[in-house]
């Protein structure tokens, strides 16, 4: 394990999908004896340290969180310039993270490891300039990792080709599947609003990893931790042999879910948003088992009016009790900001489910929850998803068969994961429906992708139901389940491969 003089810094992206598991290797650094800062901005900091559900901040004796000012210490808002603020971040982080190993030299508790996620490719080249050793946690699927790394590397031509229906497959060196155009990362689509710039600072996240790996250690390739494991993704774990070693440590996922050796970890501690878990909790006690559909689109999603409409009617067309996640609404497909209207609309529709009745009612609409601990309910029969990587682990891992409903980013590679490579879900199918697009105080006709109502009902049908496939996916969830409980045990493929991390951690 870690030596005791090891210092160990985990530094994030203030939002709760990096968050989550990176705090969750941060408790597996602590576990194993090393001293671990964490370095989060003051609006992440904050809003969690006021949470009065579980958070680590307030809690946790292992793990010590050191707040630093991006510019945004209130958070960003609608209308501010996303490129001011990725600089004002990346500024200010840099000179915390400087700042931080300087001191920790001072002070005879030397870093010997840095630890950061997506979004920061510079924090690698901090460390190296002083010194200090660094790994990327890959907080997304081995195989969008590929993915990316191809796409900068040669394979460019072939992908876009796909990418814009010019043909309908491509297979990739190593890879096990042929990909269609839904099944790359959305910001590959020339036309996704957030295209140019995320691909460029992913573009510079593999040319730095790339060049930090030579500064270091000219023989060997650069080495990127991922949170998978395994026997999830043979395959793409070893696509890139040679080029870069991908080292499988996930799932990253609370351990009382895993049979891990902490029974009282039973949550991220990490929460940005006020619970209403005791809420849920009560609530889903007087269904039966195996009986609720569960709903969310994670914390950054913003679901049309139409889409939000058409979820509604199709959950309750199932008959079937069901527990929503919904947080806001967005009035047109280029719009984040919902408009009054809709919030009011939606509100509404929100108030006339949760007060058709009291314990029988159908549906339940809450804002946030603590997701882990809802699906592990033995209430829940199915996850409606849109697929994020920690939604897909945290259904895998409790056993929660899903319907995939993926919406931009690595969703779309994810969801055809679940469907296809381990059959423990199902993908709507959307439609491209024309709707009048308001702009400039004018009107024009527009196109919106929407799944509607009777495909929502179909793929719940599907999965819940005692189908031939339904049953199938079930069998597999269970498989899945318990390969990755094996994968964290002691001896199993994840566990071997931390140990020997926090072993070489404890060398340097």
């Amino acid at each position: 394990m870690a030596s005791h003089n090891s210092h160990c810094v985990v530094i994030t992206f203030p939002l709760q999908s990096h968050i989550n598991p990176a705090l969750q290797f941060a408790k597996h650094l602590a576990n194993s004896g090393a001293s671990v800062t964490f370095l989060l901005a003051v609006s992440a900091h904050r809003r969690i340290s006021n949470n009065t559900s579980t958070n680590l901040i307030n809690t946790s004796s292992q793990i010590t969180f050191l707040p630093f000012s991006d510019g945004y210490d209130d958070g960003i808002k609608s209308g501010d310039d996303g490129k001011n603020f990725m600089s004002e971040f990346k500024k200010r982080a840099t000179e915390a993270l400087t700042d931080l190993i300087r001191t920790s030299e001072e002070e005879s508790c030397p870093v010997t490891c840095l630890v950061y996620t997506l979004l920061l490719p510079w924090a690698a080249e901090v460390a190296t300039s002083l010194g200090v050793s660094s790994a990327l946690l890959w907080i997304q699927p081995a195989l969008v990792f590929d993915l990316y790394y191809y796409y900068f590397n040669g394979f460019k031509d072939e992908i876009m080709k796909v990418v814009n229906n010019d043909v309908d497959a491509v297979e990739l060196p190593g890879l096990p599947c042929k990909l269609t155009c839904t099944d790359f990362p959305s910001f590959f689509v020339p036309s996704n609003a957030y295209s140019a710039v995320s691909l460029a600072i992913f573009e510079e996240q593999f040319k730095i990893l790339k060049s930090t790996a030579t500064a270091t250690a000219a023989a060997a390739p650069p080495r990127v931790l991922v949170n998978t494991f395994d026997e999830l993704e043979p395959e793409a774990l070893k696509a890139l042999q040679g080029s870069v070693e991908l080292i499988a440590i996930g799932p990253l996922v609370p351990s009382a879910y895993l049979g891990g050796k902490d029974s009282s970890d039973t949550c991220f501690g990490g929460d940005m948003f006020e619970s209403s878990q005791q809420k849920c909790t009560k609530w889903l006690n007087t269904k039966a088992k195996n009986s609720v559909v569960y709903v969310s689109f994670g914390s950054l999603i913003v679901l049309k009016r139409r889409q939000v409409e058409e979820i509604a009617r199709g959950l309750l067309d199932t008959g079937r009790p069901f527990l929503w996640v919904l947080r806001r609404v967005s009035p047109t497909p280029d719009s984040n900001v919902p408009s009054d209207a809709d919030e009011e609309h939606v509100r509404r529709l929100i108030d006339e489910i949760n007060n058709r009745g009291d314990d029988d009612q159908q549906g339940l609409i809450v804002e946030w929850c603590s997701q882990v601990e809802v699906l592990s309910h033995n209430s829940i029969g199915c996850f409606v998803s849109h697929c994020g990587w920690n939604s897909t682990l945290e259904g895998l891992v409790v056993g929660v068969p899903m319907v995939a409903f993926p919406q931009w980013t690595d969703q779309g590679t994810n969801a055809k994961l679940i469907e296809e490579a381990w059959g423990t879900g199902v993908r709507v199918i959307k439609r491209s429906l024309v709707v009048e697009v308001k702009k400039d105080g004018g009107g024009e006709d527009g196109k919106e992708e929407i799944v509607e109502s009777e495909e929502v009902k179909r793929c719940v049908e599907i999965v819940m139901g005692e189908g031939e496939r339904g049953e199938e996916i079930k069998r597999n969830v269970e498989k899945w389940r318990g390969l990755a409980r094996k994968a964290v045990q002691d001896g199993g493929s994840s566990e071997r491969n931390l140990v020997a991390l926090l072993q070489e951690m404890g060398r340097d």
